[in-house]
């Protein structure tokens, strides 16, 4: 709501070239109590004036030599780039109303003045246009806060691949199909695997052997959409080698806990696993479980 004070302070300025029109309006403006009123029997001066002042109505004669209303308010367009023109027209000429709303104006004022009339329409104006720059005013402070958040974000992400880059060999993301929707970090090339494009499936072209019974062992884990903490498993590359990965990894819920995916972490550990006895190799810790 805006209060009537503030309607009472808000800056208004009078267009007229009869002074005695100006001097009428700003005497019925100061006894209902406005304190910011300024005046013109200029109109080419109307342009500089608004652009230095920004008021929040501009009362405007139609019909004054030179330069009339309609081309005032065409000028004005150029400040009022928001498309709001806060112009309230006065005019003796009826089929002058309609155009002028066309042009841009908010409202009119019939000649001769009912007094009441005028007092109610620049009230309500007012109100209106001082609603319209605090609603512009929200939706700045909105578009800042918007953005200063998506900045944290930004960053927070940044630290936290750093972190997952610095702890691990890659990240990664799959949706609650199984499909890969993030991967960070070489995981393709250390894997020898490629994803399928259409499905976000894995892919392994290269033949490699991987030890089933664990690959079964980590399916299980998510299928029942467990969390599991450094699962080992391993595979016997074509010329022999044995390869070791560690993963890590936790289900994804969403707020109303409807699972989403998985996510989580891996690298590979080949050389720090094959010194040791092959039979002591881990089994999955289970978290939570």
């Amino acid at each position: 709501m805006i209060s009537d004070q503030a309607i009472l302070n808000a800056c208004i300025l009078v267009v007229d070239d009869q002074q005695a029109n100006v001097l009428l309006l700003e005497e019925m403006l100061r006894d209902a109590g406005y304190t910011c009123i300024s005046s013109t029997t200029d109109p080419y001066a109307v342009y500089d004036l608004h652009r230095k002042n920004h008021y929040d109505l501009i009362l405007l004669d139609l019909q004054m030599p030179g330069m009339d209303g309609f081309e005032v308010m065409a000028s004005l367009k150029n400040i009022e780039l928001d498309a709001y023109l806060p112009v309230l027209v006065i005019t003796a000429q009826p089929d002058h109303k309609l155009r002028a709303l066309a042009a841009g104006a908010k409202d009119f004022i019939a000649k001769p003045f009912d007094m009441i009339e005028v007092k109610t329409r620049i009230h309500n104006m007012l109100e209106v246009r001082l609603l319209y720059k605090k609603l512009g005013d929200a939706n700045k402070v909105l578009e800042q806060t918007v953005q200063e958040r998506t900045e944290e974000l930004r960053q927070s992400e940044a630290r936290f691949r750093r972190l997952t880059e610095l702890s691990s060999d890659w990240y990664w993301e799959q949706d609650e199909n199984g499909h890969f929707v993030k991967i960070f970090g070489p995981v393709l090339e250390m894997l020898g695997i490629r994803l399928d494009d259409a499905l976000g499936s894995v892919r392994d072209d290269n033949g490699l052997g991987w030890n089933e019974a664990e690959r079964r062992m980590l399916e299980v884990n998510l299928a029942a959409r467990q969390p599991f903490l450094d699962f080992v498993y391993s595979r016997i590359h074509p010329d022999g080698s044995q390869q070791y990965l560690m993963v890590s990894g936790e289900p994804i819920f969403s707020a109303s806990g409807r699972f989403s995916g998985y996510r989580g972490i891996g690298k590979d550990v080949t050389e720090s696993m094959l010194p040791h006895d092959e039979s002591s190799l881990n089994q999955p810790s289970v978290l939570g479980h």
